[in-house]
Order: structure tokens, then sequence, then C-alpha cells
């Protein structure tokens, strides 16, 4: 009976052991550092605990749609304005933090500073964040980069935030589920009608993927959420092609100061 247990047990102790001496002598030699201000903390690509206290999480209450985050609790299923105004094409949306300064570092250093390396922990508030949205996908996808801008950056950083998701999710990834095929401008300074404008048209399902797609619930997976244009312009997209529903998932977003 003892000799079963050993054979059992000691070929994944084999294998688990280079791996974790390759991470400990990693540590030793680059110590983790804390991915908002850069000092030694005890995990890659996680927060000290001053950047944690400062950093807002989102959660209820919030919009049911978008996910916008409300000062008070209206009860189960209450939108917001906007969205009862102007309904956006996904079903829900929901982010992990609000955006701030110490966010958008974070944000630049993964996008633009090769921290790839940040993709897990990055991923792992965002499970927290879209649960039920990862619950109920049945595909999840990023949103997707130009070619040029790809073939510049070297990664997408929505598929790095995806991949992660899907495997805890059990569900397929489908990183060219949607292609952009035209190059936008860069959304950063314009205004939410001029949003909407520069992405109408900019997306679409390549042929060979529409079957997989009809009647599907798709997760949209994506760094920022802003206005919410490219995410909306994405989901009636991916609904004329086949889809039954679009949740957008995504880091941070946008929230406006409220004045006191």
């Amino acid at each position: 009976m003892l000799g079963n247990m050993r054979i059992e047990t000691l070929p994944g102790a084999v294998v688990a052991l280079p791996t974790q001496m390759l991470r400990a002598a990693l540590d030793f030699v680059l110590p983790p550092r804390c991915a908002g201000c850069g000092v030694q903390t005890g995990s890659a690509g996680g927060l000290c605990t001053d950047c944690w206290t400062k950093t807002r999480f989102i959660a209820a209450p919030q919009c049911n749609q978008c996910g916008y985050p409300f000062e008070l609790d209206f009860g189960d299923g209450v939108r917001c304005g906007p969205c009862l105004s102007r309904p956006p094409y996904f079903e829900r949306a929901r982010a992990a933090v609000a955006y701030d300064d110490r966010i958008a570092q974070i944000v630049i250093s993964f996008k633009h500073g090769d921290r790839t390396d940040l993709a897990p922990g990055l991923a792992a508030w965002m499970r927290r964040a879209g649960g039920e949205l990862l619950k109920d996908a049945d595909l999840i996808a990023p949103v997707p980069l130009h070619r040029r801008r790809l073939f510049s950056r070297r990664y997408n950083q929505s598929a790095l935030l995806g991949q992660p998701l899907a495997k805890v999710a059990g569900v397929p990834f489908i990183g060219d589920l949607i292609t952009r095929q035209r190059e936008t401008e860069s959304q950063g300074h314009l205004s939410p009608s001029a949003r909407r404008r520069n992405v109408e048209g900019a997306f679409r399902i390549p042929a060979h993927r529409k079957e997989i797609l009809q009647g599907k619930r798709v997760l949209l997976i994506d760094d920022v959420l802003t206005t919410g244009a490219t995410a909306n312009a994405i989901a009636r997209r991916l609904k004329r092609e086949g889809a039954t529903a679009v949740d957008v998932l995504t880091l941070t977003r946008v929230v406006r100061e409220t004045s006191v």
C-alpha cells in the first residue's frame, strides 16, 4: 500500500520541484515589485499594501447593464440613466478597478512597456469582478488590434488578459473571433460622439469564425472601458453575425468624479 502511494505522488513532486526552484531563483535575482509604485513585494504582478488600499475596486451597487458604480444602493436590476436613454448593444459590462493615475501607469506599463508579466495578476482582479460573466460565457474573445498596431506592439494586451480567464472558466478562447479591418484613430482625446464615429464599421467577423459564433454568448475582454464605444460597436457586429448575447469585462473603467 505504501508502495502504491509512493508511485502516485513521486512523479508530481519531481515535476514541481524544478519549477519551484526556478521561481525562487528568479525572485532572488529579480525580486517581485509592486505593479503600481515599484517597491519590493511578495508576489509578481501584485500591489503593495499602500497601493492596494488606495485602489478603488468596483463592486455593487452598480448599473446592472454597464456596471457603472452607484453611490447608493437602488436595488437589483437597476440601470443608469445613459443605459436607459441609449441602451448599449452589450448585455452587461463589468470592470475590476476605477481608472486613476496609479492604474493608468500600470496600464501603460502593461500595454507599451513590455510588462506582460503583469497579465496573470491583472486577470485575477478581473476574475473577481466578472465571475458571473465568466460563468455564463460560451466563448471569450479579446478586443482586436489592427495588424499594424499589433506588429508594432508585438502583443495584444486584451488577449493576454483573456487567455487565463478562459482557462479558469473552462470555455474556448478565440483570439481571432473579431478582426479590426480599419486602423482607427486613438480614442483617448475624442469626444463620445467622435468615438462612436471613429469605430463605426471598423470590425468584422472572419468567415471561418461565423459558424462557431451562432447562438453563443460571447464575453469580450479589453483593458479600459471609457464611453463603451468600442465595446458597443463590436457587440453590435457580433449580434448581427449570430451571437445571442455579448458581455464585456475590462480591467479598468473611467468613473466620473461627483461633486459634494
